[in-house]
């Protein structure tokens, strides 16, 4: 399997990613409703998912920053969802300016257990060091060698709590190729890093079967793809949960 494959004894995590950028009318399981998005967390949880990822939307759907709006989904979330960790993006196409975001992180007041960072994004180390003052953990999102290179010579490199090997939609032909030329970088400058590979659209289950084989944490999720295994329309978050369980347990 090569050098990069990892003992896989210990049970792979599967994280659910809620949400994402999608516009909400793109599926009857998006909402911009923190309630309903918090009660759809729960079944993913019951299906299997042990973590969750989520971007907090305002009132008109869109990603945000904003304190009160992580606050809301932040509390609902976690009624819905007790002792399951959660996690929410920083991304730059949110809040393009740095110093902006940055003011907008500091003001939160409900704290995530954990903030993806995008290493290719402008700001990426000084989001991530005001992150870890803060307490939440950071999970650095890889995508390409720009943000690959970033992240080895950032300061904030080894307080990460772990690599998001992040790969495009692409052929499934290409996620192995992709995914293990990343990890093997990160695998030089961290050995001891956590690493969960996840892909979006077409590579998404490709990316989370690699995973199970690689023996390392993937995720799936109405952000990654609608998509069931079989091609067919994912009812909701649960269905995606479960096919990647069954996956996960099937070796």
């Amino acid at each position: 399997m090569g050098a990069v494959t990892e003992a896989s004894e210990r049970r792979m995590l599967v994280q659910v990613c809620l949400n994402g950028a999608r516009d909400v009318t793109e599926h009857p399981g998006l909402s911009a409703d923190a309630t309903l998005a918090a009660a759809d967390a729960a079944r993913a949880v019951a299906a299997g998912a042990q973590e969750i990822h989520v971007h907090p939307k305002d009132a008109e759907g869109r990603d945000t920053l904003d304190a009160t709006h992580v606050t809301s989904w932040l509390r609902a979330l976690r009624s819905a969802c007790p002792d399951v960790p959660i996690g929410v993006t920083t991304g730059a196409w949110i809040e393009p300016d740095v110093e902006k975001r940055l003011i907008s992180i500091s003001e939160w007041t409900e704290l995530p257990d954990y903030a993806s960072v995008n290493w290719h994004e402008a700001g990426a180390d000084r989001v991530a060091a005001l992150l870890v003052s803060r307490g939440v953990g950071v999970e650095a999102g890889i995508w390409d060698p720009t943000g690959l290179e970033a992240w080895s010579i950032s300061p904030s490199r080894a307080q990460c709590t772990r690599v998001l090997i992040e790969l495009p939609d692409e052929a499934a032909e290409g996620v192995r190729r992709h995914a293990e030329g990343l990890i093997a970088h990160v695998r030089i400058d961290e050995p001891s890093a956590s690493i969960l590979v996840h892909g979006e659209q077409r590579s998404a289950w490709p990316a989370l079967t690699l995973a199970v084989e690689l023996g390392v944490d993937s995720r799936i999720g109405l952000e990654d793809t609608l998509a069931l295994p079989d091609g067919r329309m994912a009812p909701d978050n649960a269905s995606l949960v479960r096919a990647a369980s069954a996956l996960a347990h099937s070796t």
